[in-house]
């Protein structure tokens, strides 16, 4: 469109008429002149709408705001080409139209909405721009969708930003349209090489200093002079001009078959090694990868909607609602065996939440409904009887659960970590050679088990085979299988070690203390309290226990006497011990007191004993101790060994003591004991005995809670 000019002076038609006709012809010319200057702005909405959407920030442009036009120093555009650039044309086209006697057109609101009604492919860009519709809630919808097809769009058309701000927009499209240089792209009102520093000689652009006119609008900039942030660390750099990371949703369209190069030809897309051994490495990991177990049969897919709506309020902590839900399924459906599972789990759920004994038997009930049902899948028969054993040993029902894991062993006998928890349910039933028998089998077929070597081991030293139970506690707890890295087989370790004189045993023990299992080295036992005063030794006033004490000692004759009496009687009350602490010689025990409870009618032999003792309920009411007579022969020696719980600490009062020849020592430290005196130490830490006098020695133990016990903790302690 050209600038207003005065009128031509050698005009002969008289002024107002003849200006008022011309105007006339002015409008339609002008018409017609914004038809043909739009071309342009149609060309770059075709090539927009051809190639895909604009990117979401970017805010499109209309009217002379599409193909600037350099302005006078009045505001008035000038006759520049749509490259910025002075056009022998545009001089031409304002040559004839000024011999033709024309003036340059007004522009009216007329004349806007005529541009407006023939930008019809440019009308949703037009709708934005005039705010006719709320863009941000329209943006706010689409981000609700998985995929953002805007970033989809970006990565296929990057190959066309032109101007280097990291995605494809209205400016790209004019470049490809030739109506903008795609050299000198701005960053803060400068050419993107002078932002940060300049070029090196040799990558600088040929056509930097030479004049507009002469450059090549097609020539693109090398890309190390086109990036100024190329250099830049990663966190400094501009994230407007920063390339996009690589999708991670798995959206290709259909019919996305091809890619578009930097010159816009279609080319056959190919795929790079390191993508293809991806996605192989990917595949490889997915088949190695556990699979889910296979619950439905045919009938439970029929109803997998509402089988997921139950299993969803289960999972959400609604396990009332589920189980109503579960019991409407299997009302309706009775042979649905995920239906009676899904019953089994929320009653489960609700007897843990109600603390129901009575609840919990129910699903116990249910669990073995769901896995008798003809059409039960294998995996789900694994997953009801396996949890069904687990209920019924936290009920103590250990012979019922042991019946169970043989049910489960004798439809999957490959399974060897179900024969594994077969071994032991054994062992909680007090079955060790139903035990031994269950783990020689895994370990015949599978030498290296470290769950069954462990076990293995353990049994064959509670068999008083010390040297043969080494090699597979050792084994075992080297191989750090799971369900290997328990206390008890570092302890037993640790113990057989120490029997066959190997003084290893404590590189076993600090491992155990290291793994948290211990105390410490010395302090070893495995039923414990955290935070009570830990030391080997103790006085009476340390204790707190002073009138125990002072009882004992001055009752000490009076209780002798009696115990003397049942000893010589030889009635049988004094049994030999039976934890397998000794390495040789006899040692008897004659029990009062075990576990807060007396130990049936011994009192009845020593009255005197036993009404001193019931004054002090700090001895006759601990739980996880003992009051019984030991009696030691000559000869004897008892293994070093720990107690199980740091809850009690443990008094001896002397009542028939050689005058050589009897110790005890409690970690580094050993002492003897007296006749009418109280020795107390904390039996949780190592100790060791002999005796090795000409007569036998016989004293008193009785066993008081910790005193740092509050009185809750006193009675809320299970028992040892």
């Amino acid at each position: 469109m050209e600038t207003c000019r005065p009128r031509d002076s050698s005009s002969t038609a008289s002024g107002k008429e003849v200006y008022m006709e011309e105007e006339e012809e002015e409008e339609e010319e002008e018409e017609v002149m914004y038809e043909e200057e739009l071309c342009d702005e149609e060309e770059v909405a075709s090539a927009v709408q051809d190639i895909g959407c604009l990117n979401e920030a970017e805010k499109p442009l209309v009217g002379a705001e599409v193909c600037p036009y350099l302005r006078d120093s009045d505001g008035k555009p000038t006759a520049d080409s749509k490259n910025g650039l002075k056009s022998d044309g545009g001089a031409a086209a304002a040559a004839a139209a000024a011999a033709a006697g024309g003036v340059g057109p007004k522009t009216t609101m007329f004349t806007w909405f005529v541009v407006l009604a023939l930008l019809g492919v440019w009308s949703s860009v037009a709708v934005v721009y005039f705010d006719v519709v709320d863009y941000d809630s329209v943006i706010a919808r689409a981000k609700e969708f998985r995929v953002n097809f805007s970033e989809v769009l970006q990565g296929k058309l990057m190959a066309y930003d032109r101007d280097g701000d990291g995605d494809f927009d209205m400016e790209d499209a004019k470049v490809l349209l030739g109506l903008k240089d795609p050299v000198t792209f701005e960053v803060g009102g400068r050419p993107a090489e002078e932002h940060d520093r300049a070029p090196p000689a040799d990558t600088q652009d040929p056509d930097r200093d030479r004049p507009a006119d002469t450059q090549d609008p097609g020539q693109v900039r090398p890309d190390d002079t086109q990036d100024p942030d190329r250099d830049r660390p990663a966190d400094t750099q501009d994230p407007a001009v920063r390339p996009q990371p690589p999708l991670v949703e798995d959206f290709v369209p259909e019919d996305e078959v091809e890619t578009i190069d930097t010159t816009g030809v279609l080319v056959e897309e190919v795929m790079a090694e390191e993508t293809m051994e991806s996605r192989s490495d990917q595949k490889v990991k997915e088949k190695t990868k556990k699979s889910k177990p296979k619950l439905l049969n045919k009938l439970d897919k029929t109803i997998k909607v509402e089988i997921d709506a139950a299993e969803k309020l289960r999972k959400k902590g609604k396990v009332e609602e589920a189980l109503k839900s579960f019991e409407a399924l299997v009302q309706r459906f009775p042979q649905s065996p995920r239906a009676r599972y899904g019953k089994a789990q929320a009653e489960d759920d609700v007897a843990e939440k109600q603390r129901s004994n009575d609840l919990l038997q129910r699903a116990i009930n249910s669990y073995r409904e769901a896995s008798e049902l003809p059409s039960a899948t294998p995996d789900l028969i694994r997953v009801t009887l396996k949890r069904r054993a687990e209920r019924q040993q936290f009920l103590g029902r250990n012979r019922g659960a042991l019946l169970t894991l043989e049910r489960l062993v004798e439809v999957f006998p490959e399974d060897l970590g179900l024969k594994n928890d077969l071994g032991v349910a054994h062992l909680l039933i007090g079955d060790n050679k139903g035990a031994k028998r269950v783990y020689e089998e895994v370990l015949a077929v599978a030498p290296g088990d470290g769950f069954a070597m462990v076990h293995y081991g353990f049994i064959l030293k509670s068999e008083n085979q010390i040297a043969e139970s080494i090699p597979y506690l050792k084994g075992g707890l080297e191989s750090g299988a799971p369900g290997t890295d328990d206390g008890r087989f570092y302890f037993h370790l640790g113990d057989a070690l120490q029997r066959v004189g190997d003084d290893s045993a404590y590189h076993w023990y600090e491992l155990g203390h290291q793994r948290g299992h211990f105390a410490s080295v010395w302090q070893r036992s495995l039923y414990n309290v955290d935070g009570l005063q830990a030391q080997p030794w103790w006085t009476p006033q340390e204790t707190g226990y002073t009138d125990l004490v002072k009882a004992l000692e001055r009752g000490w004759k009076a209780i002798r006497e009696e115990v003397l009496a049942v000893l010589d009687l030889k009635t049988g009350l004094f049994m030999p011990e039976e934890e397998n602490l000794r390495e040789r010689g006899e040692w008897g025990q004659y029990t009062l007191w075990q576990q807060g409870r007396k130990a049936g009618d011994a009192c009845r032999s020593v009255p005197k004993t036993c009404s001193l003792l019931e004054r002090f309920p700090e001895a006759t009411n601990c739980k996880r101790g003992q009051i019984k007579f030991s009696v030691m022969q000559p000869g004897t020696h008892v293994w070093p060994h720990t107690g199980p719980t740091n809850c009690r600490l443990r008094m001896h009062l002397g009542l028939v003591v050689p005058e050589e020849g009897c110790r005890i020592r409690c970690t580094n430290q050993t002492r003897a004991w007296e006749e009418g005196k109280v020795l107390i130490f904390d039996d949780s830490f190592e100790h060791e005995v002999w005796q090795e006098a000409a007569s036998y020695r016989l004293i008193l133990i009785v066993d008081v809670w910790h005193p740092a016990l509050s009185a809750h903790q006193r009675q809320t302690l299970s028992p040892i």
